[in-house]
């Protein structure tokens, strides 16, 4: 060294980046982008399978109603967030209205999951075991084969949530703290999505104040963050106050009525049967694992989002499924602690029988979760394993369960009503309004009756009701899913046109009649209110 020249100053490591006495190198965007070559042949098994199984029985009712709304394009809805039609319209626009079409959307998100599981194993500390395990835990997954087997916002909100956690996991390890504005970014689009987003952003903001990251709070990036999502959210937020708060309506319409409504053990019990009860204590492995363990306290701030999330879901009686997309970081942080804390004192096939464990699971559970087996060896395998006492809407059950059983029955009664349309004096055909009791009726009409020359229909039901009688006036209604009662009291004369009785459909959508009615008491516009209803 020559002389004048200053010593290079000495580089003390962060006492809390040692994990068992050597230094952890924070992961890097390469290392986290180059994952394990078994992450990619999972995320590819996962798209396999839906693929393969995805068009085996029938349009999944609300899958016609995001349809039905993606056609009217608006920044909310009665009972859900806009980003859903959306897509579904998009995914028309471009791949048409097939069933594997609508349904691709959804098996990629499958593959997002099983991507954001290695991801977060991997920033978590774990190796290609911890991955693989993440990973396969995610695949496997009962709620998950759901979720991504149907077009619906369910599929795509655990992709919001843990791209969420990842940025979080990301900045935890020292990551640019800019990186907060891409979270505020996700999580606004998540909203836009699903409206649950909020409360996983509350764990979040709650985790971060019980823990040392609470020092996040000091600058300003989070906050930049914050207003970026509430600037996303803005547009549908003004949307629900200039209707009056539809979906808070709603909610206290279903709330102890439609939704059946579990005690806080049995919501906590029942979280097990949908990641599949073999895999459960690898996701509580991955709860202690961030909130008790050594090494995985530091990522607590997950753990505690968790919990919160899982409070007020109890509080507010929430569906049992409504805290499903938190299990991936779950899963993930289990794997972890499995690699790094029991594989150093155990035989090493136990990763082997983990996995095997957890793919057995997966074979049980899977004809419960997706239409895998034909209508009738599901229903003998459903009563076999007695799936049937878990359901989380009280409507009457038939012999397939409610998720199998609202696949079938809409282009029977589609096919009906238009035979009933079609025979009318084409002098009615010309003002005849197609009236449907429930948005899944009325959407399936929407959905299929083009083929049919038929118009679209009107219901009162929802986001359908908010829509009202459009320019029919009642002189003429092709009526499903009433009961004759209920339509003599709006017209003077009700005629059973045709009857149907749609099999494996539930019970709801099964012995059906089409009306035509005549002689209104007063016009649609006039009495839309009586036909109005949320639920």
């Amino acid at each position: 060294m020559s002389a004048g020249a200053q010593a290079p100053p000495t580089i003390h490591p962060d006492p809390s980046l040692q994990v068992h006495g050597t230094l952890r190198e924070f992961p890097t965007a390469s290392k986290v982008i180059a994952l394990h070559h078994s992450v990619y042949f999972l995320a590819a098994a996962g798209l396999v399978v839906h693929i393969a199984f995805n068009g085996r029985f029938g349009y999944f009712r609300d899958e016609l109603y995001y349809a039905a709304c993606g056609q009217h394009f608006a920044w909310g809805y009665v009972d859900h967030a806009p980003l859903a039609p959306w897509l579904a319209q998009l995914s028309r626009t471009l791949m048409g209205d097939s069933l594997p079409a609508l349904r691709l959307l959804p098996a990629l998100a499958a593959v997002a999951k099983i991507f954001l599981a290695a991801w977060i194993a991997r920033e978590l500390g774990g190796g290609k075991l911890a991955e693989l395990l993440a990973c396969l835990a995610v695949l496997c997954a009962p709620i998950y084969l759901t979720f991504d087997n149907l077009f619906t916002m369910n599929a795509f909100e655990p992709v919001f949530w843990m791209a969420c956690a990842a940025i979080v996991v990301r900045i935890l390890n020292g990551g640019d703290r800019r990186l907060w504005l891409l979270f505020g970014f996700v999580a606004g689009v998540g909203i836009l999505n699903k409206h649950s987003m909020l409360f996983f952003g509350s764990g979040i903001a709650v985790g971060l104040l019980l823990t040392a990251a609470r020092c996040e709070y000091r600058h300003r990036w989070i906050w930049i963050a914050a207003a970026i999502s509430f600037f996303l959210f803005l547009p549908n937020l003004r949307w629900e106050i200039q209707h009056g708060w539809p979906t808070i309506a709603l909610l206290r319409s279903v709330s102890g009525t439609k939704y059946v409504d579990v005690s806080a053990w049995e919501y906590i019990w029942q979280q097990s049967l949908l990641t599949n009860p073999v895999a459960t204590p690898l996701w509580l492995a991955g709860l202690w694992y961030l909130l008790r363990d050594s090494a995985g306290k530091k990522y607590a701030v997950l753990g505690w989002a968790y919990v919160v999330v899982l409070v007020e879901m109890i509080l507010l009686h929430g569906k049992i499924y409504y805290l499903a997309p938190a299990y991936i970081m779950l899963f993930a942080a289990g794997a972890t602690w499995i690699e790094s804390r029991l594989l150093a004192c155990t035989a090493r096939w136990l990763p082997y029988l983990i996995a095997a464990t957890l793919l057995v699971g997966a074979a049980v559970a899977a004809p419960l979760a997706m239409p895998i087996l034909s209508a009738e060896a599901t229903i003998k395998y459903t009563r076999f394993w007695g799936v049937k006492a878990v359901h989380v809407e009280n409507v009457p059950q038939g012999d397939l369960p409610q998720l199998f059983g609202d696949m079938f029955g809409w282009q029977e009664q589609v096919s009906s009503v238009a035979s009933v349309y079609n025979n009318l004096p084409a002098v009615d055909r010309h003002h005849a309004a197609l009236l449907a009791h429930n948005y899944g009726e009325a959407s399936a009409i929407d959905y299929f009756g083009s083929r049919y020359g038929l118009p679209r229909a009107i219901s009162g039901h929802n986001q359908y009701g908010l829509w009202g009688p459009r320019d029919y006036t009642g002189d003429v209604v092709v009526a499903i899913g009433f009961t004759e009662a209920r339509l003599r009291q709006s017209f003077g004369e009700v005629v059973p046109s045709a009857q149907l009785s749609p099999r494996y459909a539930i019970p709801e959508e099964t012995k059906l009649t089409v009306y035509v009615c005549r002689g209104p008491k007063e016009s649609l516009r006039s009495s839309w209110s009586q036909w109005r209803y949320l639920n």
